[in-house]
């Protein structure tokens, strides 16, 4: 019997023979394969890459070309997502002309202006941001850049295109739209070619100028672009993205694109997660393994017997791990491309951009493939060791054949087990970034570590069976003696656990620091009402008392026991034309400028409140009395960590011009302060980080304006929503909080959940496959026990003990090892310090009850559900010997 053929052929036959087992070894290797291979055409799908991006970008032109003035650059060969960079600052007065792209082009380059940017345009009482592209669509070079569904192209300055999202915004084909100022005519509406769910926009370039003078950009029709002329005029100042380049991209990459992004640690991340995935999949299917080994028993004996070598026996099993392997995969690979097809329309729902065409990566879809035959191969190694090394003569006479383990192995699984914990330990305290790849390292050895000390175990739970009723000592020495498929059914359940474990205590600890480190932003059962309007260019802002007295007056009209206060601070809207801001310095000694540099900062209202008296904005206690004494005195007050004092401060006004690009103007007054001593741990943050005076306000001649509406009185959820919906009606954009405590996310919840029912599933499905292969593997020796007198229902106990052996020592094993990545994550996990949070890090939480529900109710679970579906009656099977 030479080489593969025969062993393939054997394990074809076995396969087909025994169809219950294979199906099982199909279904545990074919899932993975299934959900990653949909995994990966769906996101390969989702990759618009350079070259398949290129009509979204250039439309049908060459070359796209963007340039902010002269100054070198660096880029890749897709400057795409950022992969380019300047190599000196660009001189924005001497912009790049089109007479300078062409002197590298050649003069018959044609070129297309094209501009690119964000807008905000009115729909009734409604601000609507959309994008903004600037081109002549009826020029050959923009075909691609927008589909036309229904009206027409634009063909004269001042139409434009839009697409369905902003329809959907109360908008019509014949309708207007003022853009920054300019009023475009809707002629037409269709698809743009890369936005998908947000409002979109075309028109002529002159029409929709770009953001900065000296951005420029164009669309190049000039035959292919080279490499050659795309690094010249990177030397000029300009980013090119060229169709010939990425369609055949240079050797060498630029500077640009050899810069660190973090893929090192994505591609470590991505190999942990495999390694386990892998682990997990051989540990689940290596007790079918075991059992198919047993069942080829005789077979390999008499091969021995007849000058058989041991390399032939271990090819007998390992062709079963080849031929499942290879079966699953297939299957795996063909539903998982049925599966990433149909739901490609799912995920495309929740995209922002759109999907490129159906893909099918083959390089990603081997290697899973291969993926799943290793791990069918890896699953079979140990029971094809274990069977070349059988008692020949014993199986032969119809006994057990199985050799003693080699007593070295538990000492390697303690030395893993140890390297993990130290690993760990590394990882929690490292401070260079690399912590959780430590940890996530320490993970896959702990568990190979856990996987050899699992014999050992099992041993000694057979050994410590004594007084147990019979089943349950029948169990576990049953358990301990085929270790062959109990070690790997043990291993699979501890693997599950530990994974849930570790997960379940790292989302615990990073609740407990949203927790405590949670700062309210109001007294229980109170809140606020906010409002700012949204004003476009050219437009007169509403009048704000009105609008707020409109609030005030629908508040009180569906809550009248809800007391409210309206809270001041300055007027100085944002305005990219120009605008204003204030801000307080410490005059004099290093302790009030300290003082000062550790304020209280607010996260309700204005960071500079204007109020009269510490009630106008809730402040009550010691703290009031401060606060009234020093605004009586026409003081301002800034709240400081724990500095009290008179001091100075100085009042710094700055005027700002287009954008906040230039400084215009700057101005400082100095005016008395009083700095108060703010208590965050006892009353939260403080309401602002300042107050002035409204004297103050006065003689600066400072605006000042509401900026919220205080609610005090415990509003309960039913009152909270009626305030949102009539402050929503009086004023559109108005916002209602209302301070609840701490809420925990309902995504936090589901992940808990989630891993509790992941872990239940595999726990269970690892733990009820392992008992029926062991049950079918013991039925001689169950039939052995019927005959000498045992109750039918014997067998349904033995079947549940072992159940319980099974899944109770993996969860415990499990739940050990998950504590050792688990609460070494916690550390880096929980240590970032929030400022003014009553707690600061590290954080540890256990949940408990999620443990003792996959270790002791888990495994109870099981033992019951196999007690009720195990077959209690078994013909009478001969023994030998």
């Amino acid at each position: 019997m030479k080489g593969w053929r025969p062993a393939l052929r054997i394990a074809w036959r076995d396969a087909l023979r025994h169809k219950g087992r294979s199906i099982l070894v199909l279904v545990m290797i074919s899932l993975p394969v299934l959900a990653v291979s949909a995994a990966a055409i769906v996101i390969k799908t989702a990759e618009v890459s350079g070259l398949e991006g290129l009509d979204r970008t250039l439309g049908a032109a060459d070359a796209r070309i963007r340039t902010e003035g002269r100054g070198e650059v660096q880029q890749a060969p897709d400057p795409g997502n950022g992969r380019w960079s300047q190599a000196e600052d660009p001189d924005p007065g001497q912009p790049l002309t089109a007479e300078d792209l062409q002197a590298v082009l050649g003069d018959d380059a044609r070129l297309v202006p094209i501009t690119s940017s964000w807008a905000r345009i009115r729909s009734g009482e409604r601000v609507i941001s959309l994008t903004a592209t600037g081109v002549d669509l009826a020029d050959p070079l923009a075909r691609g850049l927008f589909t036309l569904d229904s009206g027409r192209l634009p063909e004269r300055a001042g139409e434009a295109v839009v697409n369905q999202p902003l329809l959907d915004r109360g908008f019509e084909v014949g309708g207007e739209v003022d853009v920054d100022g300019t009023t475009l005519t809707i002629v037409g509406t269709g698809r743009d070619a890369t936005v998908r769910k947000s409002p979109a926009l075309l028109a002529s370039a002159d029409d929709l100028p770009p953001d900065s003078d000296n951005l420029r950009e164009w669309l190049v029709g000039a035959g292919p672009v080279s490499w050659a002329q795309v690094r010249e005029l990177n030397r000029l100042g300009a980013v090119v993205t060229s169709r010939a380049v990425l369609a055949d991209p240079p050797d060498v990459a630029p500077a640009a694109e050899q810069a660190d992004t973090g893929s090192n640690e994505m591609v470590a991340v991505a190999v942990l997660i495999v390694v386990m995935a892998l682990i997990e999949v051989v540990l689940l299917a290596g007790p079918a393994f075991a059992v198919g080994a047993r069942r080829h028993a005789r077979t390999l004996a008499l091969i021995a017997a007849s000058g058989g070598t041991p390399a032939q026996a271990r090819r007998v099993i390992l062709g079963s791990g080849v031929v499942l392997g290879l079966v699953a995969s297939s299957i795996g690979l063909v539903l998982g491309g049925v599966l990433g097809w149909a739901v490609l329309p799912l995920v495309q729902g929740q995209q922002e951009e759109w999907f490129g065409p159906f893909e099918l990566p083959w390089t990603y879809l081997a290697a899973i493939v291969a993926f799943g035959l290793v791990s069918a191969v890896l699953a079979s190694v140990v029971p094809a060791f274990l069977s070349s090394r059988q008692d020949v003569v014993a199986v032969l006479a119809g006994r057990r054949g199985d050799r003693r383990p080699r007593a070295s192995t538990p000492v390697i699984g303690l030395v893993l087990l140890g390297v993990g914990i130290a690993s760990s330990t590394f990882g929690a305290f490292a401070s260079d970034g690399d912590g959780a790849l430590w940890i996530g390292g320490s993970a896959v050895v702990s568990v190979l570590g856990m996987v050899l000390v699992v014999p050992v175990v099992v041993a000694v739970l057979a050994r410590l069976s004594g007084r147990l009723p019979l089943t349950a000592r029948y169990a576990a020495r049953d358990a301990a003696r085929h270790r062959t498929r109990t070690v790997p059914a043990v291993a699979a359940v501890a693997a599950t656990v530990a994974g849930v474990v570790a997960l379940g205590i790292a989302n615990a600890s990073d609740e407990l620091e949203n927790v405590r480190t949670y700062q309210p932003q109001a007294a229980m059962g109170s809140g606020y009402v906010s409002w700012s309007p949204e004003v476009l260019p050219g437009e007169e802002p509403p009048d704000a008392a009105a609008t707020w007295d409109g609030i005030e007056e629908a508040v009180h009209r569906v809550a009248p026991d809800v007391r409210t206060t309206r809270w001041r601070g300055l007027d100085e809207p944002y305005d990219p034309a120009g605008y204003t801001s204030t801000w307080l310095e410490a005059q004099g000694s290093r302790e009030a400028r300290n003082g000062v540099d550790e304020c209280c900062l607010s996260s309700l209202g204005s960071g500079i409140a204007v109020a009269d008296s510490a009630a106008e904005l809730g402040v009550t206690g010691d703290v009031a009395a401060d606060v009234d004494r020093a605004l009586s005195a026409g003081r301002a007050v800034v709240f400081t960590v724990s500095t009290d004092l008179d001091a100075e401060v100085g009042i710094h006004r700055d005027t700002w011009g287009e954008n906040g690009d230039e400084l215009l103007s700057s101005t400082t007054e100095t005016r008395p302060a009083r700095l108060v001593a703010w208590d965050a741990d006892a009353s939260g943050p403080a309401p602002s980080s300042s107050i002035l005076p409204t004297s103050m306000t006065d003689d600066l001649g400072l605006a000042v304006t509401t900026t919220s509406l205080r609610l005090d009185g415990d509003l309960d959820e039913a009152t909270e929503t009626r305030v949102a919906e009539v402050a929503e009606g009086a004023a559109t954009g108005a916002y209602t909080y209302v301070e609840r405590g701490y809420q925990r996310e309902d995504f936090a919840s589901v992940v808990l959940l989630v891993l509790a029912g992941l872990g239940g599933v595999l726990m269970l499905g690892g733990t009820l496959t392992a008992t029926f292969l062991a049950l079918s593997d013991a039925r001689p020796d169950l039939a052995t026990l019927s005959a000498v007198g045992a109750a039918p229902r014997t067998r349904r106990r033995v079947a549940a003990s072992y159940a319980l052996v099974v899944g109770f020592v993996g969860a415990v094993l499990g739940a050990a090892v998950g504590f050792i990545p688990g609460v070494a994550i916690s550390r880096p996990l929980t240590s970032a310090n929030v400022m003014g949070a009553p707690e600061q890090g590290p954080f540890l939480d256990i949940p408990w009850l999620m443990i003792a529900v996959i270790v002791l109710a888990l495994p109870l679970l099981t033992a019951a559900v196999v007690g009720l579906t195990a077959r209690s009656r078994l013909p009478l099977v001969a023994r030998l010997g």
